[in-house]
């Protein structure tokens, strides 16, 4: 049975005054302390698709930013220097420092692939830059740093050495550090969602044969890969034997919520509700952590636990 439920309570929103000041609210992501951190820069270094929402924005050339990190309720705001143009991901890592990454790269004259990933200090400046692949549909980065992909098809068929398997981990100094090497049940087409339950990390993807969840552990490389019991899923957080899996009305102040148990060992789903937002949802509006899953809302964020 599908139920409505009332609108959630707002963790953060981009204040009237930030919109006024020409702020936007580009890439987010959320720390496994659960600190929330948003991406501003200022309207006038983007270029705007008016149909896509806010992934509809890009930089078109190095800018700077604001980085506002929301943390039991306190809010800190770090100047962001050296922002690359075309960039379409945020992670936060260790030691207060984070990742900026462009979805998409090319080969330089000399066939070298372009780097795509930039590390910054807390201070918010560039300090290494490195490459992670191409057409990447989905980044999370784990307690320890590991930083998580999934890819799209044409990184998956394409010539880049580590995108091929769909699915990888990277360290911060750009070191590929796991793959499936054939472990996963089909080959993938793309990535959906992704998670992290304390040091594991699950991943959403789906093929040709259907739809599947992966859960890694990095300290062995194992991975456990189970039937999606929902093909088409933007988000997933995991806490033990239950997950959350939404899908979004795009464009719509709504998504709707499904709760799964695992049983044996298939998910399987036991409730579906539809949730209420405070604002529109589009791509990349979820992120799961330790059994919270976030969601944007237009420049409103809120959560749901498992």
């Amino acid at each position: 049975m599908l139920m409505t439920l009332g609108e959630l309570p707002v963790v953060w929103s981009l204040t009237p005054e930030d919109a006024r000041a020409g702020w936007r609210a580009l890439w987010w992501s959320v720390g496994p302390s659960n600190e929330l951190a948003v991406m501003l820069i200022q309207e006038r270094n983007l270029r705007c698709s008016p149909h896509m929402g806010w992934v509809g924005w890009s930089v078109a050339a190095p800018c700077d930013g604001v980085l506002v990190v929301i943390s039991d309720g306190t809010e800190h705001r770090t100047p962001v220097t050296g922002i690359p143009a075309w960039t379409s991901h945020l992670a936060l890592l260790p030691e207060s420092r984070f990742l900026l990454v462009s979805g998409r790269i090319h080969r330089d004259r000399n066939g070298i692939w372009e780097r795509n990933a930039v590390v910054y200090s807390p201070e918010g400046h560039p300090v290494s830059h490195f490459c992670i692949g191409d057409d990447i549909d989905y980044i999370i980065a784990d307690r320890d740093g590991g930083i998580w992909t999934s890819y799209g098809d044409e990184g998956i068929y394409g010539d880049h050495p580590e995108t091929s398997a769909g699915l990888a981990r990277w360290d911060t100094d750009g070191t590929h550090t796991w793959s499936p090497q054939g472990r996963l049940p089909v080959w993938p087409l793309g990535g959906s969602a992704g998670a992290t339950e304390e040091t594991a990390a699950w991943l959403a993807w789906y093929s040709h044969k259907g739809a599947f969840l992966s859960r890694v552990d990095p300290a062995t490389g194992d991975i456990t890969s189970y039937r999606n019991p929902l093909r088409n899923i933007d988000g997933i957080a995991v806490r033990g034997t239950r997950m959350l899996l939404t899908h979004r009305f795009h464009n719509r102040p709504a998504v709707e919520l499904s709760r799964a148990e695992l049983i044996g060992d298939a998910w399987v789903i036991t409730a579906q509700e539809k949730l209420r937002l405070p604002g529109p949802v589009v791509m990349r509006c979820t992120q799961g952590r330790d059994g919270v899953l976030w969601l944007r809302a237009g420049d409103s964020w809120t959560q749901v636990e498992a």
